[in-house]
């Protein structure tokens, strides 16, 4: 897989803690491992700098067992508050902070030449001139159609109509709920804006955050999709209206290939799998590698 605006340990590069044997790792915070070998200044250094980053993040927190992550969800969500946003267990809140504070200098100690701190503000201005899913190819990590290779393949014979929760409560491994589950209440009346305001995306094939905005205020429009989860690389989109035909759920399926392409490449096979799976079922999980 080719790797765009990857997402480094850029933040324990610049501090210089993997220099002197701090961490190990290739992708975010939460799955760093600390060294046994450190001092106790680095890893001091290593702990004050992560408590800055679960700091930072400024939404109120409400936390609840997985399996009543739903509920809680849609009672936030009816008491008019702002979106609430299920972020999954404590790593996955981990992997949100890192995300969100990577280009912040008060967190990492150091300011980065190539990395702006955006206001949801700016975000959202820039995807305000995002057209989804025509302009998504303006991003220089989008993938080409050229490499968008994955089989047409057959329509299944039998549509599965997918699990009735969020995948963000549960445990990939297990298939279970976590014992505890984040929900983070955003201060927007509309989901699509959620990516904006937690800064996420642009690492690997996953597009900045102007781009999901408008993927999602697009399928809002379109299916009355709605974000419920997300976490470190994964969206869960409900959708009110799914498509009701099969040319619609192509459309609808090359789309979200183009936006999201692990889900056919590292996940369904087919195009036609994943149409069938959008008409069968209100839940859409996007995920990047």
């Amino acid at each position: 897989m080719r790797c765009y605006g990857m997402e480094p340990t850029r933040r324990l590069v610049i501090a210089g803690l993997t220099a002197t044997g701090l961490a190990v790792g290739t992708r975010s915070t939460h799955a760093q491992q600390v060294s046994p070998d450190v001092t106790p200044e680095q890893r001091a250094k290593y702990e004050a700098m992560r408590a800055r980053m679960m700091a930072a993040i400024p939404y109120e927190r409400i936390t609840v067992p997985g399996a009543q992550a739903l509920a809680e969800w849609q009672k936030l969500k009816n008491a008019g508050r702002g979106w609430p946003v299920i972020i999954g267990g404590d790593e996955d809140l981990e992997r949100i902070a890192d995300q969100f504070t990577m280009a912040d200098p008060n967190v990492s100690g150091v300011a980065i030449p190539d990395l702006k701190v955006r206001s949801p503000k700016e975000i959202l201005a820039a995807a305000a001139k995002v057209t989804f899913p025509a302009d998504l190819r303006k991003w220089s990590g989008a993938y080409q159609a050229d490499d968008l290779r994955a089989p047409l393949g057959d329509w299944p014979a039998k549509l599965e109509a997918g699990p009735p929760d969020p995948s963000v409560a549960t445990d990939m491994v297990s298939g279970k709920f976590y014992d505890r589950v984040h929900i983070l209440l955003i201060p927007t009346e509309f989901g699509w804006e959620v990516p904006a305001y937690l800064r996420w995306g642009d690492w690997n094939a996953c597009p900045p955050a102007e781009y999901h905005v408008a993927a999602l205020r697009s399928w809002h429009s379109d299916f009355a999709a709605d974000l419920i989860g997300l976490n470190g690389d994964t969206i869960n989109l409900r959708a009110a209206s799914r498509p009701k035909t099969r040319e619609s759920a192509m459309k609808l399926a090359r789309d979200q290939y183009a936006y999201c392409p692990d889900i056919i490449d590292q996940g369904v096979g087919t195009i036609s799998a994943l149409a069938a799976a959008l008409m069968a079922s209100d839940w859409w999980y996007l995920w990047w590698d």
